[in-house]
């Protein structure tokens, strides 16, 4: 916490201290108007002291809408302004080394330099205006909007061990609702149910986190989430956030019974739960097994998957896995078996995407789409909810129908 802390005064305080030293004191001599620069900031950083440090243990668990929207207003003002800081500082850069040239190769002065090349400042600092005005622009659309940017993407998967009964079957994958972050925009996850039963899919599975860090965050949500339907069911699996383990829990009892009450009502919705089993799906004359695994993330994210139990006697079918954590296919499922195709989510594509590239790829190898080791595969939902931040740009709410196709001729 008081790293985050820090980087959080840091990303504010610094742009502020250059802006200020730059530009504020040379246009201005008003006291009054030199303290208003730094009112937004000091009022952002007051009301992060006061969630996190005076309302008591667990302020992100209790405070988290709160806290999410802070967090975005800070982003709002941060951003833009640090972005401005390097436009400008590589403006002054770009135009001490210009006058170094003019200096070094014609003997001009520092003060009126001849070189005719000389770099001047204005265009930098028309970028670094330009820069932050388009990233204040995103930012805005993507806390107001891009939460409820509802986006259908439709995939292939090819292979030659599908049945041919299974050729053209439709499954429609949605992932990391965190119900928890739709309190106060309950008709947005209405309209996302209504979209994907208007999808028509032969089977639709969840891919975990379901919740952010409390099963009763599902209480508002239960008889919507009931409304989903296709003709082969609705399966699900658990993901890190549906454990509960982001909650201080008085003990552990309390713990498993908040797990327990997860389990309960996805019973009550017709959620069939596949917690290290299988089902067979039979379609067309045709069978093929669908097996889900509990979450099994690289450390420090839970692990509880027990995939060769799950397996057990699925031998010689097509085989489809829900695995919440996606480097669990590189981990033990390519290695450890033969998957035909995995589905994943858990990365969210850090909720930012731009021109095809995230900064979760610096932490997951796949991190969204459909990847292929052979003719075996791995697809990524970047999923429909967020975490902390109310704010999704480019890696928009993901609905993913992944129609199997059967290359055997």
């Amino acid at each position: 916490m008081y790293r985050i802390t820090l980087i959080l005064l840091l990303s504010l305080l610094l742009p502020d201290v250059y802006i200020y030293l730059v530009y504020i004191v040379k246009r201005t001599r008003s006291i009054l108007w030199r303290c208003a620069y730094w009112l937004p900031s000091a009022i952002l950083v007051l009301l992060y002291l006061y969630f996190i440090y005076m309302t008591g243990d667990n302020a992100l668990s209790r405070h988290s809408q709160s806290i999410g929207k802070l967090a975005i207003a800070v982003m709002l003002f941060a951003v833009p302004k640090i972005l401005f800081m390097f436009s400008s500082l590589l403006g002054i850069l770009c135009r001490g080394i210009s006058r170094c040239l003019s200096f070094l190769l014609f003997r001009t002065s520092f003060k009126e330099p001849r070189f005719p090349f000389v770099v001047h400042r204005l265009p930098f600092t028309v970028l670094g205006l330009t820069l932050g005005i388009i990233s204040f622009a995103n930012i805005l659309y993507g806390a107001l909007a891009g939460i409820t940017h509802f986006e259908i993407k439709n995939v292939e998967y090819h292979s030659t061990n599908l049945p041919k009964g299974f050729n053209g079957y439709r499954i429609l994958q949605v992932s990391d609702i965190h119900i928890g972050s739709w309190q106060e925009k309950k008709g947005a996850i209405q309209r996302l149910v209504n979209l994907i039963n208007e999808q028509h899919p032969d089977l639709i599975v969840f891919t975990g986190d379901l919740v952010n860090q409390q099963s009763h965050e599902l209480d508002d949500f239960r008889n919507v989430l009931s409304e989903l339907h296709a003709p082969d069911g609705v399966y699900s699996i658990l993901g890190n956030h549906d454990y509960g383990t982001y909650f201080h829990w008085k003990n552990r009892k309390e713990e498993e019974e908040n797990l327990n009450y997860l389990l309960e009502q996805q019973k009550v919705m017709g959620w069939k739960l596949l917690n290290n089993e299988h089902t067979i799906l039979y379609h067309q004359g045709d069978s093929i097994a669908l097996i889900g695994v509990e979450n099994d993330g690289e450390p420090p994210f839970s692990q509880h998957a027990d995939l060769p139990r799950a397996i057990q006697g699925t031998e010689g079918l097509f085989k489809i896995l829900l695995s919440h954590n996606p480097t669990h296919w590189r981990r033990e499922v390519l290695p450890d078996s033969d998957i035909d195709l995995m589905l994943s989510g858990h990365t969210h594509a850090m909720q930012m995407e731009m021109f095809g590239h995230s900064l979760s790829s610096l932490k997951y190898p796949e991190w969204s789409g459909m990847y292929y080791d052979g003719k075996r595969a791995l697809y990524v939902n970047v999923g429909i909810g967020y975490v902390g931040l109310p704010f999704r740009f480019g890696a928009w709410p993901e609905i993913t129908i992944i129609k199997l196709v059967s290359d055997n001729g």
